[in-house]
């Protein structure tokens, strides 16, 4: 048993969906970071973002997260990693942090893809990329950044 020292469900809005978003591009600020060690318990670790949808729309608020494995024993998942971070400090105009929560709470534009996770079968979400939010401003101003049409993404 918990004590919910009275939790009043009536003032809090339910969730009400907690599907995959949609493959696209998000604005989104780093909410959270974290280092954790990974399944392996090799000795491995990464770096978890915690990401946040700010854009306004049916998203707003969603939770993404990014593990960027930049204590990896496999030098390229370091590689990927370090490329992984170079283009989100690129994209927040944080080249040289010395803690990850200089990147807090400042827009990137997030690329979104969908895969099917291994160990049930469901579709997840995955952060695919990182741009600055000016990427999506430079996309037709009718579209949304989740459905712009902006830059080419690449993940290596």
């Amino acid at each position: 048993m918990a004590d919910l020292n009275g939790f009043n469900a009536e003032a809090v809005e339910p969730l009400s969906d907690l599907s995959p978003l949609p493959v696209g591009d998000y604005i989104c600020v780093i909410d959270d970071s974290e280092v954790k060690e990974t399944r392996a318990q090799d000795g491995s670790r990464y770096l978890m973002l915690v990401l946040k949808v700010i854009e306004e729309g049916p998203y707003k608020d969603r939770t993404l997260w990014a593990r960027l494995n930049l204590w990896n024993k496999n030098p390229k998942a370091r590689e990927i990693a370090e490329r992984e971070l170079s283009a989100v400090c690129h994209a927040v105009e944080v080249l040289r942090p010395r803690d990850s929560a200089e990147l807090h709470g400042k827009p990137l534009l997030v690329k979104v893809s969908q895969s099917k996770r291994p160990d049930n079968g469901e579709m997840s979400n995955e952060v695919k990329g990182f741009k600055p939010v000016s990427a999506a401003q430079s996309a037709p101003a009718q579209a949304p950044a989740s459905q712009a049409s902006g830059p080419v993404w690449s993940r290596t």
